[in-house]
């Protein structure tokens, strides 16, 4: 057998070789050889990195599955690293804020080299179920799923905990899953808010009905965000009396809010000031519907959740009836579900609830924007 000589500096030049990257071999090859955790510290004296090349190069790793870290900070090899495959059952891909999760979900999965397996739970709980199904089948490293029916959440829960897989659940608890999603309550609060500000400032605090638009398929959790509005407006607005609050059942859709609010304005003709709290922005828009179909945009304000790219653009025109939404910040939905994702399959601590971000927006606001650009 030939003898093997080493390349020379020039040769090695041609080579054209990544500094960086031939840094993170050496760091992921000597954990490799080690096989045992080991400090930052540790990993920095031996190799003679700068330390923030050496700190740069473990996260990265770490990132990617390569390499994990223990609860009291060591860096230890992974054996035999493949490539991650997470299951995401997406609440619909014709909902506009569903749509935008999905988006953020595929943007963070390739970032983080994730293989991500997306189906369509069609807002329908029986689909929901055979989707997890088929994740299971597909034997996914871990299931993230967003679906609305309260009813399977546990039914879907039970079956992917059998198949020894972790779930994070978007919005709506599962039984056996780690929760992502908004603080209902609290972003309901934000919104009945808006709503009474509304009220104080162009109404003369004077309200004939406070209208709340649920989705009661999904449970307590959810409809907490209608509870939570109701219930800023009854602290802000005291006079209002309480026959005067009213829940309908909107499935968080535009067709089916449009027709309840369209049946409670025809039975309430003459009122003039209606206050409408919307549990997603679709259904807000549904609301919209009904208040122009029947000519009683004016006399109506509403607020939704979500902050669908239609709302903004509404909220922009003169005189429309939505005067708000509440921002789930979606674009951090993706990095921060595949962050916890990868930090349960590392078997690192995960709290077993972790809340979206909120931001409030009005026309007041987006006008001032508009004017600062």
């Amino acid at each position: 057998m030939p003898k093997r000589v080493a390349p020379s500096k020039k040769l090695t030049k041609r080579l054209y070789l990544i500094p960086i990257l031939s840094k993170a071999m050496d760091v992921m090859e000597l954990l490799q050889v080690e096989r045992v955790p080991m400090s930052l510290e540790e990993v920095y004296q031996r190799t003679k990195f700068p330390k923030t090349t050496v700190y740069r190069v473990l996260q990265t790793l770490v990132h990617r599955g390569y390499v994990s870290k223990t609860n009291d900070g060591l860096y230890r090899h992974v054996n035999a690293p493949t490539k991650l495959r997470f299951g995401f059952g997406c609440q619909s891909f014709y909902m506009p804020f569903s749509e935008a999760v999905t988006a953020s979900l595929r943007s963070a999965a390739a970032d983080s080299g994730v293989d991500l397996m997306v189906l369509d739970n069609r807002y329908d709980g029986a689909t929901a179920l055979r989707n997890a199904d088929e994740f299971i089948k597909a034997k996914v490293d871990l299931v993230i799923e967003f679906q609305i029916d309260s009813q399977v959440a546990p039914v879907i829960g039970n079956k992917i905990a059998a198949a020894g897989i972790p779930l994070i659940a978007i919005d709506n608890p599962h039984s056996h899953a780690t929760y992502f999603g908004i603080d209902n309550y609290r972003f309901g609060l934000e919104a009945g808010e808006l709503l009474a500000i509304h009220a104080i400032e162009h109404w003369d605090k004077q309200v004939d009905w406070v209208l709340g638009l649920d989705l009661v398929e999904a449970g307590t959790l959810v409809q907490s965000r209608i509870t939570g509005a109701l219930d800023a407006v009854r602290s802000m607005l005291p006079d209002i009396p309480p026959d005067r609050f009213i829940r309908t059942d909107g499935r968080g859709l535009r067709d089916k809010s449009k027709k309840v609010v369209t049946d409670f304005l025809s039975k309430h003709a003459k009122d003039k000031r209606i206050l409408i709290a919307a549990v997603t922005d679709t259904s807000a828009l549904g609301a919209l519907d009904a208040a122009r179909e029947t000519r009683r945009e004016r006399h109506m304000a509403i607020v939704g959740q979500d902050c669908i790219p239609e709302v903004m653009e509404e909220m922009r025109r003169v005189g429309s009836a939505i005067i708000g939404t509440i921002s789930h910040e979606v674009h951090e939905y993706g990095p921060r579900i595949l962050e916890i994702g990868l930090a349960i399959l590392q078997g690192r601590n995960v709290p077993p609830y972790n809340y979206a971000s909120s931001k409030v927006i009005t026309q007041k606001s987006i006008c001032e924007k508009a004017s600062e650009i």
